[in-house]
């Protein structure tokens, strides 16, 4: 898949944004691709396009793709926005701004959930659409476009000291003997501010029995609450924190390959799997484009660039490459447990049941002190003092 020169300079600034910009900005970063009058327009010759794509999805993942996209489709000018989850769903019902979306697309499943359900987005009438499996897509208006395993990421020297994790119980186990080496050394997601975080809470409350021992195994390490997966690695690769659990795993993966004192897991006890929703909407300004282009991403040439471009897992039936659902599920069998696309999503949303979850779980992550580890040695409470 060749790309542009112009195109790779775009994609090159974009990363050079992000790498060196305040999370403020990275959260507005923005990639503009003209149309490319210079080359063969496919179908006969079409009149130059404009598409305008809002996501929550960094720009150097999302670049390769609107590259090859681009390549395909090269009489379409594309405008992308990068927002936070929530920016995603308040800008796009906020009918004053300009850059109103074509294609919407997110990680914050309730809240695209909600958009879809409420009638703004239009049906996908395709081959491509209506061959795609009917537990990834709400009619044929909402898609998951990605395979997204939910992680624990560590720091290698954990599993040196104090054994492998690989299963949420393995997680309390080692919370629960090592609590004095571990107290504040372990990161996750604050339910109260992160939308991924509060959805992950409210999936796993429903799975789990133990989940709320696990709460509380964090509680008593005194677990940092943070907002992005993005925090949690950097200070995992600083070694601020020794281990880090419910991480996004498309961004832990791409991550862990350039830091190679971290590892990754899937827990093999149970894994929730998110997904990137995506939808065209109802009223957009170029909805031939919009068509178009999330068609491409339900392809199998368009899957297939998602799981050679990107850290982004696939669902199409087709592949079963590194990262495809085909590969995780041959792998870990019923212990996947993907989000469902349906009206549970919408509980996730009520203000009630927020207020009830929310006050639960900090409850439960209080309910105890740390207390001393009378199996740690003076060396396991230095734990990694020297970052590396």
């Amino acid at each position: 898949m060749t790309t542009s020169r112009p195109n790779r300079l775009v994609a090159l600034l974009a990363g050079l944004v992000l790498a060196f910009s305040s999370p403020a900005v990275i959260a507005q970063a923005r990639l503009h691709y003209p149309a490319l009058h210079d080359g063969p327009v496919p179908n006969g010759g079409r009149t130059p396009s404009r598409l305008v794509i809002h996501a929550a999805l960094d720009t150097p993942l999302i670049a390769p793709l609107l590259e090859d996209f681009q390549r395909l489709n090269p009489d379409i000018a594309i405008d992308y926005r990068n927002l936070s989850t929530l920016a995603v769903y308040r800008t796009f019902l906020d009918g004053r701004d300009a850059e109103r979306a074509d294609v919407v697309m997110s990680s914050a499943m309730p809240w695209q959930y909600r958009l879809a359900n409420d009638g703004y987005a239009q049906p996908l009438d395709s081959d491509t659409a209506r061959a795609w499996p009917a537990w990834a897509r709400w009619r044929h208006e909402l898609f998951a476009v990605t395979f997204e395993p939910v992680v624990i990421v560590y720091r290698r020297e954990v599993a040196e000291r104090f054994g492998a994790i690989a299963s949420h119980a393995e997680l309390v186990e080692r919370l629960e003997q090592h609590a004095a080496a571990l107290h504040g050394r372990v990161v996750t997601y604050d339910p109260a501010i992160s939308g991924a975080g509060y959805s992950y809470a409210i999936e796993e409350a429903r799975l789990s029995p133990r989940y709320w021992e696990l709460v509380a195994a964090l509680g008593r390490v005194d677990a940092a609450l943070v907002g992005t997966t993005r925090e949690m690695l950097e200070g995992l690769a600083a070694g601020r924190y020794a281990i880090g659990y419910n991480l996004l795993g498309s961004y832990a993966r791409a991550f862990v390959r350039e830091h190679p004192e971290l590892d990754v897991v899937v827990p093999d006890d149970y894994a929730l799997v998110t997904h990137r929703l995506a939808f065209v909407a109802r009223d957009a300004r170029h909805p031939h484009a919009a068509r178009r282009f999330l068609d491409y991403l339900l392809s199998e040439h368009g899957q297939r660039a998602i799981g050679e471009l990107t850290p982004l897992g696939t669902i199409h039936p087709a592949l079963h490459g590194p990262g495809s659902a085909n590969a995780l599920r041959e792998r870990l069998g019923e212990a996947l447990r993907p989000i469902d696309i349906g009206p549970g999503l919408l509980a996730t949303l009520d203000d009630l049941k927020r207020a009830a979850l929310l006050s639960r779980w900090t409850r439960e992550f209080q309910r105890a002190a740390a207390p001393a580890d009378t199996s740690a040695t003076p060396h396991d409470a230095r734990l990694d003092e020297t970052p590396p």
